[in-house]
């Protein structure tokens, strides 16, 4: 198991190893998708009762990092 952070873990047991909510089953894919769908932070709230705000920033920081960290190379054409 790999904590990434305080809120975050990611455990080749749980969810084939998708980064997760520490203590969950909720990925931080779920979570940015939701948002990207139109859900309010209320709404994940409502709909996952285990979650806390903190959890939802936390997963928003995490795909911040690893898109930050995202290596892009050019293909010649």
């Amino acid at each position: 198991m790999q904590v990434v952070n305080e809120r975050i873990e990611i455990n080749s047991e749980i969810m084939l190893g998708k980064p997760v909510i520490k203590g969950t089953r909720i990925t931080v894919q779920a979570i940015v998708e939701e948002l990207a769908s139109g859900y309010s932070i209320a709404n994940i709230l409502e709909a996952h009762p285990r979650l806390q705000e903190s959890d939802i920033y936390a997963a928003l920081k995490y795909v911040s990092e690893v898109i930050k960290n995202e290596k892009v190379y050019t293909l010649a054409s």
